[in-house]
């Protein structure tokens, strides 16, 4: 910390009003501290509703709520107060609109459950509704059985930690989000556990967040669905068992790092779905057990690199809209299709990846192929026309097509290559 004032060398107004203004902050909030108040809620405490203590409260107290059933909804909180479950306090909604809803910076909300919102098709009722407030911490609290779990909007420089939101939605319109951020800037949605919602993580318009260490699984929808929001950075999280993984769409300047998507199923399941993005990052991921590992349509300038593709139906489907892509360094194992497309004109670069299926040689021992490797089979150029084609898979015509386009390419893309295949696994 530096020194309030110093006798060694004079300073400036200008420094001497910024070092004023410092010790008059902290006069003030260690003056708040030494005034500040816990307010007890309990059968037996000075308050017996959650409610009754809120409105009691003066910013800088803590509202510590003891265990227990408590039934109530529409709890307001305005002013800069902490709400504290000990023993994990049950607050039911009883299905009536939302539980709690926050307008006031400052406010942290930690250690209860929160359960039975009301489905509308009207209003997105949400368990915990934050709305154009700063520094708001939510952690350590269990959602259940909740239209939408916990929502902001138009908020900044917010935590979302350590929460499980479990839903029991059936359907897409009569489900909505565990974690939606809309118009938000600077939060932190980290170590949640999200299940049964229609999109385990939602953003819009959300700018220089970051999404970490989250389990998003058994989603209807997708496990993250952003849109419209750049710079944001997305590591260690695990997407599994969802309608889609994870989709990016509308969106520049994105770090997606060693996340791994797993068994997301279903006609039109991918891993990573990636819509009109540019300059982004995807690297260090596992893709494994997915329809598709990655779909990408309309994305540019992007560097896919050192990710595993693992026993996916197709590893990479890379329509001719994306440009400039790079694939360096990635190991393709197992799947039916390592890449497909739908054109001739390609304007992506491959280097240096592995791949199962090479059947070439390495006669210096460098650890690089001596001859280049085309991924993309004439079979599964024709999947891609003809989609009802795929149950001609295995067959005797299929391989025997593969062969001859191998010794006479002439359909599939000519620059579409791995110029440099690795030998070994990265």
């Amino acid at each position: 910390m530096r020194p309030l004032f110093s006798l060694e060398q004079p300073i400036g107004f200008s420094q001497l009003r910024s070092r004023l203004v410092d010790v008059l902050l902290l006069l003030l909030v260690s003056a708040s501290a030494a005034l500040a108040a816990d307010l007890e809620v309990g059968p037996r405490a000075r308050y017996t509703t959650i409610a009754a203590a809120i409105a009691a409260a003066q910013p800088g107290d803590r509202v510590v709520v003891q265990g227990g059933v408590y039934q109530e909804s529409g709890l307001q909180i305005n002013k800069a107060i902490s709400l504290i479950g000990k023993n994990q306090p049950v607050i039911d909604g009883n299905m009536r609109g939302e539980i709690l809803t926050i307008t006031s910076s400052g406010v942290v909300v930690k250690g209860f459950v929160l359960k039975n919102v009301e489905v509308s098709y009207l209003k997105d009722h949400a368990a915990i509704r934050v709305i154009e407030s700063r520094n708001v911490t939510l952690e350590d609290n269990t959602i259940l059985n909740a239209f939408f779990g916990i929502y902001l909007q138009r908020s900044v420089d917010c935590t979302i930690r350590n929460n499980t939101v479990r839903g029991e939605g059936t359907t897409e319109t009569g489900s909505g989000n565990a974690i939606h951020l809309w118009y938000c800037d600077s939060s932190r949605i980290e170590g949640n556990r999200v299940s049964g919602h229609r999109d385990g993580i939602y953003l819009e318009f959300v700018k220089e967040s970051s999404v970490s260490r989250n389990l998003s699984e058994n989603n209807l929808r997708y496990g993250l669905h952003f849109m419209f929001s750049d710079g944001n950075a997305y590591r260690h999280n695990v997407f599994r068992k969802n309608g889609a993984g994870v989709a990016v769409m509308y969106t520049r300047n994105i770090v997606m790092e060693h996340n791994t998507f797993e068994q997301n199923w279903g006609s039109a399941a991918y891993g990573l779905l990636l819509k009109e993005i540019s300059r982004s990052v995807i690297a260090h991921n596992t893709f494994v057990r997915n329809t598709t590992g990655i779909y990408m349509e309309g994305s540019s300038r992007l560097d896919i690199r050192q990710n595993n593709f693992r026993e996916n139906g197709w590893a990479v489907r890379l329509l001719s809209s994306c440009v400039q892509d790079t694939f360096q360094q990635n190991n393709f194992i197992g799947n039916t299709f390592d890449i497909a497309t739908n054109g001739n004109s390609q304007q992506n670069y491959f280097a240096q990846n592995y791949w199962d299926k090479y059947q070439g040689y390495d006669l210096d021992k460098d650890r690089v192929g001596d001859i280049p490797y085309r991924p993309v089979s004439l079979y599964s150029m024709v999947v891609e026309k003809v989609p009802p084609s795929i149950m001609f898979m295995r067959s005797f015509i299929v391989d025997l097509m593969d062969a001859m386009e191998k010794v006479f390419p002439s359909f599939t893309p000519e620059k579409l290559l791995d110029e440099q295949p690795s030998m070994v696994r990265w």
